[in-house]
């Protein structure tokens, strides 16, 4: 964890990600701005919780993918700790349709895209600083239908019925990992990790453990071509 001298007439931000390069770009763009900060960099949950706790920063920008835990996961115990939490910033390379409610729902305050540029990026950061919560256009409709209720079930993709720990097992099935690998990854025992992987082959109508790895499969394939 890296941390930078404090100044109290900026905004304070804590940035975890863990790629080194993303981290000292993200770093560059927001020193540019007079009235922001970085005052810590983490490369994981833990040392972001860490951060946090320490610097007690007005916003954390954080990726969804990390080594130890998901930035989900790194969400709601911020949440839990209680006292000042920071407003929270999801940065992603992750289709925003696929984690912008479990990132709001989890107590963040907005996702942006990673490949959505520097400038998007600064509105989003600075909507969140004022209280705001920053979606795309194009999700902002959907966002709306979803916490007025309205969502049409139809449209709803298969995958959004997983529960934030379900859609995790989900994504490590389809990255090939057996049962013992996924509870290593997850910290927890291999009947927790069997026991969710038979509620996701039921919410998936799925019968069979090949089929489930195959459609698991598929899924990350196309999510990491899109």
């Amino acid at each position: 964890m890296l941390a930078t001298k404090n100044n109290s007439a900026k905004k304070r931000i804590v940035i975890v990600d863990d790629h080194p390069m993303m981290r000292q770009g993200l770093v560059a763009l927001i020193q540019n701005e007079k009235d922001l900060e970085v005052v810590a960099e983490a490369e994981n949950a833990s040392q972001a919780f860490e951060a946090v706790q320490k610097f007690k920063p007005d916003l954390l920008l954080a990726d969804i993918t990390l080594p130890d835990k998901s930035g989900l996961e790194l969400i709601k115990d911020i949440q839990a700790a209680g006292g000042a939490t920071p407003s929270i910033l999801v940065i992603s390379m992750h289709d925003e349709a696929l984690y912008v409610e479990r990132v709001l729902r989890a107590g963040g305050r907005g996702y942006i895209m990673k490949q959505e540029g520097g400038k998007k990026l600064m509105v989003a950061i600075r909507q969140v600083l004022n209280g705001q919560i920053y979606v795309s256009e194009k999700m902002s409709s959907k966002i709306l239908e979803i916490f007025s209720g309205r969502r049409p079930e139809a449209s709803s993709s298969p995958v959004e019925k997983l529960t934030d720990r379900e859609f995790e097992v989900f994504q490590l099935i389809g990255k090939g990992l057996t049962t013992l690998q996924m509870a290593n990854e997850l910290h927890v025992s291999t009947k927790t990790v069997e026991v969710h992987r038979a509620n996701i082959k039921a919410k998936l109508s799925m019968k069979t453990a090949p089929e489930l790895l195959r459609y698991a499969v598929r899924w990350a394939e196309s999510q990491s071509t899109s």
